[in-house]
């Protein structure tokens, strides 16, 4: 798809070698000892990126999380991006997408058991989830902490998008990457996500001598499953398949996430006729947006029209004061869960399970 190819502001190139120089010395700071990383007595897994954005962590960390609360206390430390609060905040189910993020946010309504906190200094925020939380964390994960170095994990997941590879991203600002290359062989899980279900063995070796994993590191490949449909206003609706949208139906898709065009791709395959209205991630929704959503909400036909958005999208829509009530009761979410690929799913739950298990009994 047109949408999918990368584009590389080549005029920035210039701004991209001094950013990089910046970006390897701190690191090398770090790998020189000269500042230092901390390691907890409780495990760490670390989930993130070497790109801004758009590579699924949210629906990597769900996946960990429902993987690990069944037996353990399982904590996520995010920086809490675009909040209104500062410092350390750990979430409640009174807790609101603006004093947590929308993210974070989230993360605990799906999965109120867990303790969900926001802290944009990693180090601090493991510190107050030990010493304040209850019942106490057996295992934390770190969500979008790649780059924040401060805190050394005991095991990191790197993620990649298919749709986006890191070997052929160039360094902020002429292309997304926070970091060069180099930066993956901290990882010791190596994640192609986002990946079309009818994948072909010749891609999958394609995309492994690309990425070059190293003897020390494992190399998965994920997709992304949707679920039912279900009502932002759960009590006037009801949950629906995908496969109850008719060739004629019109949908309005509204998303405020890094990369929607997989998502878009998808709708598709139901009815051509989806019209996207495509907001910067993390967007906060304003009343000329939500004007300007509804105009088009209503240009639709009456009986064939529907709005989906993304459960990220729905934390910042559905307490908006300026949604009226048609819009509301039209609005309909789309959740995403992670499946592995290639017969690899037990094989990266085993590795996490057996990382955890080992380094809880030695802490």
């Amino acid at each position: 798809m047109e949408e999918h190819k990368i584009k590389i502001n080549y005029w920035l190139t210039p701004f991209s070698l001094l950013y990089g120089i910046g970006v390897a010395l701190r690191n090398k700071l770090f790998d020189w000892r000269i500042l230092h990383s901390r390691q907890f007595n409780i495990p760490t897994i670390c989930i993130g990126n070497l790109t801004v954005g758009g590579t699924g962590k949210t629906p990597h960390t769900e996946y960990l999380i429902k993987l690990l609360q069944e037996d353990l206390q399982v904590a996520v430390l995010s920086r809490g991006y675009r909040r209104d609060s500062k410092g350390f905040v750990l979430a409640s189910t009174e807790s609101s997408v603006k004093e947590m993020g929308d993210e974070p946010f989230q993360m605990k309504q799906k999965f109120p058991a867990a303790h969900i906190a926001v802290d944009a200094n990693r180090c601090e925020g493991i510190e107050r989830l030990c010493k304040t939380a209850t019942p106490t964390p057996k295992v934390i994960l770190l969500d979008d902490a790649y780059q924040h170095r401060y805190v050394k994990a005991g095991l990191n997941i790197l993620l990649t998008d298919y749709n986006r590879p890191v070997y052929e991203d160039a360094l902020l600002p002429a292309g997304r990457l926070r970091e060069s290359l180099f930066g993956k062989k901290r990882a010791d899980i190596i994640i192609v996500t986002k990946c079309p279900p009818d994948i072909e063995e010749e891609t999958y070796e394609e995309i492994t001598r690309q990425l070059k994993p190293a003897s020390w590191q494992q190399l998965f490949f994920s997709t992304f499953v949707y679920g039912e449909l279900f009502p932002l206003d759960k009590e006037n609706g009801h949950a629906r398949t995908l496969d109850t949208l008719r060739d004629d139906d019109q949908i309005l898709l509204i998303t405020g996430i890094a990369s929607p065009y997989q998502l878009l791709s998808n709708l598709k395959k139901y009815t051509n006729q989806v019209q996207l209205m495509e907001y910067p991630d993390h967007h906060a929704f304003t009343e000329e947006d939500i004007s300007e959503i509804s105009r088009k909400y209503q240009q639709m036909d009456r009986d064939k029209r529907v709005i989906i958005t993304t459960e990220k999208d729905a934390t910042r829509l559905i307490h908006h004061p300026n949604l009226t009530e048609e819009l509301r009761k039209a609005i309909y979410i789309l959740p995403i869960k992670v499946e592995f690929m290639q017969d690899k799913q037990e094989m990266f739950n085993k590795q996490i399970i057996d990382y955890v298990n080992k380094n809880t009994r030695n802490g």
